[in-house]
């Protein structure tokens, strides 16, 4: 059984020029201990969709539907109340992207890392010792919790972000770009110390990113995402070694590696308005095949394609979006 199942999430925002479709109608999988990246372009949802499973989201949302099970339970229906006191951050953790900056610079680490526990009934000296021991966690010193953020490197910063996160033992834990800003150094460190907290912990990670190489550091499954849809679903392995979706196959043929000589492309064009996105495939506009394959047209830009499930290497379902497979 799967810790946390999404079946058709959708989350709109309502804005002065129409409904933004952020995330619309998107399904997966995690199971516990596993990580599931979260690959696309920047306004593909990928943040979105993380705000909709821990349900910090923007007052201006006019959808917020679909169904989210954590541990057997449907958590997106029940009341604010409710999961404030017995998911966030208790089961649902979130690292949120440029997550450096989410420090008060004037209140205390050690204060901040503990208001949520203290907003759930946790008494200040049991918060405050589960806040120490989450820092020596990440290998940070227990008094770190009477310093300010100034007094923090940026390496030191994020890891200080990841304990707040932990500090609860949750089953899962969001990853909204959590190396960006960092040097290339501090940023390995940090990957090493989320594989650390993995098998330490038992945790489930949900690494969004728009870096394919470094999903593949921490990477299980991986879920590519494409104007608020997911496009391809798969095993690590599948996804890297058998890119299927035409989008999926673009950004791998971006990224150079090591050991082989490879001539880079990029995909022309850009990610489409989530409030008047194509019909049909959303990915269409940019297609190589749809332009160069005449069975596709009325086709593609017509209608919207299902899942469809193809051979695995991985041992876990294969699913791409697209009328080549059909």
């Amino acid at each position: 059984m799967a810790l946390l199942e999404v079946r058709n999430a959708r989350l709109y925002y309502a804005t002065t020029k129409g409904v933004v479709k952020a995330v619309d109608g998107i399904s997966f999988e995690l199971y516990e201990g596993e990580t599931l990246a979260v690959v696309g372009e920047s306004g593909s949802g990928k943040t979105t969709l993380g705000k909709l499973l821990t349900r910090v989201w923007e007052r201006n949302v006019s959808v917020a539907d679909g169904e989210i099970y954590l541990e057997g339970k449907e958590i997106l229906h029940i009341t604010e109340e409710e999961f404030r006191r017995e998911i966030r951050w208790r089961k649902i953790a979130m690292v949120p992207q440029a997550s450096m900056n989410a420090l008060n610079p004037v209140i205390k680490i050690g204060d901040q890392m503990i208001e949520p526990l203290l907003m759930q009934g946790t008494s200040r000296d049991d918060a405050l010792k589960m806040a120490m021991d989450a820092l020596e966690s990440v290998g940070l010193p227990r008094d770190l919790v009477n310093r300010y953020p100034h007094q923090l490197s940026g390496g030191m910063k994020q890891r200080v972000i990841i304990a707040m996160s932990i500090m609860a033992h949750p089953k899962v834990v969001i990853l909204d770009e959590p190396t960006s800003a960092l040097d290339v150094i501090t940023q390995a460190n940090i990957m090493n110390l989320l594989k650390k907290l993995k098998w330490e912990f038992k945790l489930s990670y949900i690494f969004v990113t728009h870096d394919l190489s470094l999903a593949s550091e921490l990477a299980d499954s991986v879920a590519i995402m494409y104007a608020g849809k997911l496009v391809e679903i798969g095993g690590a392995e599948d996804i890297y070694g058998n890119p299927s979706h035409p989008y999926t196959q673009g950004l791998i043929s971006s990224v150079p590696t090591l050991r082989v000589d490879k001539n880079l492309s990029f995909i022309p064009g850009e990610v489409p308005s989530l409030i008047n996105p194509p019909a049909g495939c959303r990915f269409h506009p940019r297609c190589p095949f749809y332009r160069d394959r005449d069975y596709l047209k009325g086709l593609c830009d017509a209608k919207e394609p299902p899942m469809m499930e193809l051979g695995s290497k991985a041992g876990r379902k294969h699913l791409v979006a697209c009328w080549l497979y059909k």
